[in-house]
């Protein structure tokens, strides 16, 4: 990823955003985890999902607003993988306002991308703040036309 203005929606592909089946967090975490292990820029996979459930235990990545945000920062990474899960019903995630989430962005990056990291995170908490994106995200038909609401928003 290169300085400059962060394109967003360039980061977010239609094979990495799922409707999560039923159930908890550990359950969606999983699910997640596995469809982001299969991307070439993940060289272990096991890994990355270690990663993944030991951030997690430190502190919750439930930020609020019905939105989570696992993320970890690992060498098996070659570049930045984003993973988006939605849950219709919402997961308990132990979000900091007690919310259940409803949208899970899962990023997987390399451990050499720390200035770039925060301003991934950055970006995304801010779209999510938007008014309105998180209902069109979640009411999005398709991964194709979720992704034209972030091409949308994140001009």
């Amino acid at each position: 990823m290169k300085s400059g203005p962060l394109d967003l929606s360039s980061l977010f592909h239609e094979g990495a955003v799922v409707d999560l089946r039923p159930g908890d967090k550990e359950g969606a975490l999983r699910e997640l985890c596995a469809i982001t292990a299969e991307s070439p820029r993940v060289r272990d996979g096991a890994a990355f999902c270690r990663a993944i459930f030991e951030r997690e235990k430190l502190v919750s990545t439930g930020i609020g607003i019905g939105v989570a945000i696992p993320h970890v920062k690992i060498p098996s990474v070659e570049d930045y993988v984003i993973t988006v899960g939605r849950a219709a019903h919402g997961i308990d995630f132990d979000a900091i306002d007690g919310l259940p989430v409803r949208l899970i962005f899962m990023i997987a990056a390399s451990d050499q991308q720390t200035s770039e990291f925060v301003r991934v995170l950055a970006a995304i908490v801010k779209l999510i703040k938007t008014p309105g994106i998180q209902a069109r995200l979640l009411e999005a038909a398709m991964p194709a036309d979720f992704c034209a609401v972030l091409r949308e928003a994140c001009p």
